[in-house]
């Protein structure tokens, strides 16, 4: 079991007793009430994000393998802080099944993605697109999430929540897909343009993406994966980026998430050595303004503070004899 003050197994990189310890004491209720946001329009005159009906969970045929916490909301922890258990054989041919499938589903998702569809709309593709491969969708009642991916538009970071707001014209938008499949999960995320977006919009996107193949590329045996956040950092910075420092890159496997704690800027705390076999994403979340981020009250919904726009692109890995292979291809 994860222990009060360990990174919290969520990559915020805070102590769990800081983060996730009372919310996984008491799981959130699986219907979350909408949000209000205070703040109705962004410094650039754009109209914020403002959160939608919520409508109940896909079901799920029994016949599909649930992860432990389907049930209950309640993960259990199979690895505390430190280095995460690299696979073997059986246990990646397995991994890359489910990797391969969360980028099916992931790729589908996107192709989706238009002004006018919600955001619901997009969950209900993913979870037929998952159900039907035999998976069950990972984020689904994870520590109560209410549904089965996160969907993230323009100035929210991450875990946002599909809902009944339509997507608009030069809205950019981050499906994150995770499925659990062959007793493994494998998690991808991209982000999507919404019809014709602006130049600093697009550029946005494409230095994300530039960022997490810079992060791959510093995937070494025997070397610390802070080197993963060094890379990442350098170029964000260099373009006039902020790299969001809440929430990271995390082992995976069996479990949603693991103990390797993979940052996407400079920390030498992260220490981790990989190692070939060990599996984990990495996933930077690179803003245009500011990388403070602030949770609306759903407690789950992570908005950039300064309400600018923010991407985020993300692979699954395993690390091998010479570097990284991407397992979440389609």
């Amino acid at each position: 079991m994860i222990r009060p003050n360990d990174r919290c197994w969520c990559g915020s990189g805070l102590k769990y007793k800081r983060c996730h310890l009372n919310a996984d004491e008491e799981p959130r209720a699986a219907t979350i009430q909408p949000a209000r946001e205070t703040r109705l329009v962004t410094p650039q005159g754009r109209p914020c994000v403002a959160p939608g009906i919520v409508a109940p969970a896909g079901a799920v045929p029994p016949e599909i393998p649930r992860p432990d916490y389907a049930l209950t909301g309640r993960p259990k922890r199979r690895f505390g802080r430190g280095e995460s258990v690299p696979m073997t054989p059986e246990q990646l041919a397995r991994m890359r099944r489910a990797c391969k499938a969360a980028a099916e589903v992931l790729a589908i998702t996107g192709s989706a993605v238009k002004p006018g569809v919600t955001t619901e709309a997009l969950d209900a593709i993913a979870h037929r697109e998952t159900i039907a491969r035999g998976a069950y969708p990972s984020p689904l009642n994870y520590n109560g999430f209410p549904k089965s991916i996160c969907t993230s538009v323009n100035e929210v970071v991450c875990h946002g929540i599909p809902d009944s707001r339509p997507l608009e014209e030069g809205d950019i938008i981050n499906v994150d897909v995770t499925v659990f499949l062959d007793g493994m999960h494998g998690d991808c995320s991209a982000t999507f343009p919404v019809g014709a977006i602006s130049e600093a919009a697009q550029k946005l996107i494409d230095v994300t993406r530039d960022c997490l193949d810079v992060g791959i590329a510093a995937v070494r045996p025997g070397q610390p994966v802070s080197d993963i956040g060094r890379a990442i950092e350098d170029l964000a910075t260099r373009q006039g980026y902020g790299v969001v420092r809440a929430y990271c890159g995390h082992g995976i496997g069996e479990a949603f998430h693991t103990g390797v704690y993979v940052p996407h800027f400079f920390d030498r705390s992260a220490k981790a050595i990989m190692r070939p076999g060990m599996t984990f994403t990495i996933e930077p979340m690179i803003t245009i303004g500011k990388f403070e981020c602030d949770q609306w009250p759903d407690g789950w919904t992570e908005v950039t503070r300064d309400r600018d726009l923010t991407a985020q692109f993300e692979h699954t890995l395993v690390v091998t004899e010479t570097g990284a292979e991407i397992l979440t291809l389609p």
